[in-house]
């Protein structure tokens, strides 16, 4: 086998204890982790600062999720926040900082051999770093000459689509609008994103059916549900503040089906911190119905629970399928029932795992009120179908007429807090034809046309030399992107990595021949210009655009602000080719908003209504039941049930985050909900398939995934025996991403990286 280019270090994880997992979501036990991750790394008064303004009006949006804050009058002015966005505000407001003694004493080769959780704890950079060609200790460099250096590299590629520009979702509205306004300047849509790999296939999904690329609901539509519908999503983990709304839809009454391959500990019981028996009682019981669905069963239990529906309807015509709503907005009704009418509902239950009696339980539930919301995640996104998926979702929802209504809709929760304001400010690698048109005429240029690179592309672009350089902001590609050596090998061969930063991550280590890192200021901290204290924007999982406002001084003077970081870059490449006035606006954030009220549908008055308590709603047609697809009309799709045929010895894995985790920063290596804690290398998998293997736990083995020819493996990972289906394997993200290829993916070039073919090799330890 031919010598992989890069593997994660591995950690020696020998003690790694197995425990029940638990019953109950939150409660004290959350409370007493936020404040323990925030006094480890800042003192008591810092802590108290950032903690009581985090979600605040007069305060800073967390970087951690997308999930909505509740209206100023409704939040908690003592904890507004989760366990995982405390742990993530304690990240980036420590007293831990890496300075160039630090990178000095340690060399890169060095750092690649420590895990990620360690990397992420040595604290914020300091200072401009840049690794020369063939250094092997990254060393100080001034901001006007890391510009210089950037800048001089951009202008002698050969064509400006030899750049590659990454953004991840912390990044504000204003640092989007300004990145995407350089990179088009420059000449190029390379402009790949975090959203590729993740929620891609719901925008197309949703534009597809409905006409806008977005949820439907308002938060306040969860407390007046009679029924909501979580599929493949961990809220107690991923978005916990996601439970109180749940809790709300309890005690008004509602009911809740959950449906996941795993039983997770927030489906069962959830005790609310911001409450006095939250804190002494037995926690609120969440789902009504757990469905527990094979790994990408999704779509054949949802056609399966349409089938049940047809049925009834046809028994008792009009009492379940939304006929006025239907007549009066959608059009496909026709062929949906007749796809319905052909399936075969046993083998729709063998495909989703689920009995028919469960079905036909969750076809009653959802029979009985309209007011329906149903949420979704990775687990439904990140598959080869997961376009289909997203579709089959609007096709429950339409045929009960269950968007456009208050308490009902579709609710795509996005993981990282601006990764939909990002899309919004144009940083896609498709080129919106109106931002196009208004951006030439407001400056003059000629922006291009043709679509970039998105992160697949992007990626593969990287692995066979067509990149020269590549610039991110925030982020950390390597780790979470699909194939990891195979990525590894594209960012290597790239002549400069550029990475805009906050604290060392893996990027920094697998680099170009040549690398900068940027350090930027964080959303904690308080942003000085020439024209005084700004604030940014940020724009939620529902569409709600209001302000972030840091608190506390920056961790270093020689910080720079990501706005001012794209103003300079812009000012260092583009010269006087630009009309762009980057100087004024990097003084002054009020400016990048008015050029974005200019540019943007959406943003009439910004710089007002921004600053108005809670911010504003951004237009959403979907949402008052205008559909803005081209007939004005919601559609109805027919979507193929994808075949998962194993063989004997095969299972279907899907990756997934721990507790201790956000995306691809690890805050530990526990997994307290499920029962696993002092390390990440672990398989969970159904105990007859353990008995058939002649497996037991704590046994190890290699993960091995075979697609189009290609064998990559995974190696060292513990078994661990768990609730799952048969036949599945569940691991953690990113040490499993290097068994999911770079050429598995939906129409957009999602990686599958919930359902991929693995086998097992037994290793001796």
């Amino acid at each position: 086998m031919k010598k992989p280019t890069y593997t994660l270090p591995i950690e020696k994880e020998e003690n790694i204890k197995i425990s029940k997992p638990l019953d109950t979501a939150v409660g004290m036990r959350a409370v007493t982790s936020s404040f323990a991750n925030g006094l480890e790394q800042m003192d008591w008064l810092k802590c108290s600062k950032a903690f009581l303004t985090l979600n605040q009006t007069k305060g800073f949006d967390c970087p951690s999720c997308a999930w909505p804050d509740p209206k100023p009058s409704e939040r908690s002015s003592i904890a507004e926040y989760c366990e995982n966005g405390a742990k993530a505000v304690a990240e980036e407001a420590t007293e831990s900082r890496v300075t160039p003694d630090f990178f000095a004493q340690h060399s890169v080769a060095e750092l690649n051999t420590w895990s990620e959780r360690d990397l992420g704890k040595t604290g914020r950079i300091t200072h401009p770093m840049i690794l020369r060609k063939g250094a092997t200790h990254y060393e100080p460099i001034s901001w006007e000459d890391a510009f210089k250096h950037i800048g001089k590299k951009l202008n002698k590629l050969k064509s400006p689509d030899e750049a590659v520009f990454y953004t991840s979702g912390r990044t504000s509205n204003e640092a989007a609008f300004l990145y995407q306004l350089f990179v088009r300047q420059l000449g190029t849509n390379n402009l790949p994103d975090c959203s590729n790999m993740c929620h891609e296939t719901t925008g197309m999904g949703l534009s597809n059916t409905i006409g806008i690329g977005k949820g439907t609901v308002k938060l306040e539509d969860f407390y007046i549900a009679d029924l909501v519908i979580i599929m493949g999503q961990n809220p107690g983990t991923n978005h916990p503040r996601m439970l109180s709304a749940l809790q709300k839809t309890k005690r008004n009454g509602g009911k809740i089906i959950a449906v996941n391959p795993l039983e997770e500990t927030a489906f069962k019981k959830f005790k609310n911190p911001q409450e006095i028996r939250g804190w002494i009682g037995s926690g609120t019981p969440v789902s009504d119905l757990f469905l527990q669905v094979k790994i990408n069963g999704d779509l054949a239990l949802l056609k399966a629970i349409m089938c049940q529906l047809l049925e009834m309807e046809e028994e008792n015509p009009g009492t379940i399928f939304d006929h006025e709503f239907i007549k009066k907005h959608t059009d496909g009704l026709e062929e949906l029932i007749a796809d319905l009418k052909q399936q075969d509902v046993w083998e729709l239950s063998e495909a989703s795992g689920i009995p028919m009696g469960e079905i036909q339980q969750a076809a009653e539930m959802i029979s009985k009120g309209k007011r329906m919301i149903i949420c979704w995640a990775m687990g439904i996104t990140q598959h080869e179908n997961g376009v289909a998926n997203v579709q089959e979702i609007i096709n429950l929802l339409l045929l009960r007429g269950s968007i456009g209504i208050p308490g009902a809709g579709a609710c795509p929760v996005r993981g990282h807090s601006n990764v939909q304001g990002d899309r919004t400010m144009g940083v896609w690698e498709q080129l919106r034809p109106e931002l196009k048109k208004r951006m030439e005429e407001k400056w003059d240029f000629e922006a291009p046309e043709e679509d970039g690179y998105n992160a697949v592309t992007a990626i593969q672009a990287m692995h066979d030399n067509k990149v020269k350089v590549f610039f991110s902001m925030g982020g950390n590609l390597l780790l979470a992107a699909p194939d990891t050596e195979y990525t590894a090998k594209g960012m290597r061969n790239c002549d400069l990595t550029v990475m805009v930063s906050t604290k060392p991550n893996r990027n920094h280590l697998v680099t170009g021949k040549e690398a900068i890192i940027l350090p930027c200021l964080g959303r904690t901290e308080k942003d000085i210009q020439a024209m005084g204290e700004q604030f940014v924007s940020v724009e939620n999982s529902m569409g709600i655009v209001h302000k972030s406002e840091g608190v506390l001084p920056p961790a270093s003077e020689h910080l720079m602000s990501e706005p001012k970081i794209v103003c300079e870059l812009a000012k260092a490449t583009l010269g006087k080719k630009t009309k762009v006035d980057w100087q004024a606006m990097s003084g002054n954030y009020d400016l990048i908003r008015d050029n974005i009220e200019e540019c943007i549908t959406g943003f009439d008055d910004y710089n007002e209504r921004v600053r108005r308590k809670g911010g504003f709603y951004l237009p959403n047609g979907p949402r008052e039941q205008n559909f803005t697809t081209k007939a004005g009309k919601a559609h109805f799709t027919l979507n193929e049930v994808p075949d998962h045929t194993l063989k004997a010895g095969e299972y279907l894995m899907t990756t997934l985050r721990s507790h201790d985790q956000f995306n691809t920063t690890i805050y530990d290596n526990n997994d307290k909900y499920r029962g696993i804690e002092n390390g990440r290398r672990v398989a969970m998998m159904n105990a007859d398939d353990l008995k058939a293997a002649g497996l037991k736990q704590g046994d190890y083995v290699d993960l091995v995934s075979h697609y189009n020819g290609v064998k990559r493996v995974a190696p060292q990972f513990m078994i661990v025996k768990y609730d799952i289906p048969q036949q599945s394997i569940a691991t953690y993200f990113p040490e499993a991403n290097v068994l999911v290829p770079i050429d598995q993916y939906s129409k957009t070039h999602t990686p599958a990286s919930k359902s991929v073919v693995v086998t097992l090799r037994k290793e001796v330890v």
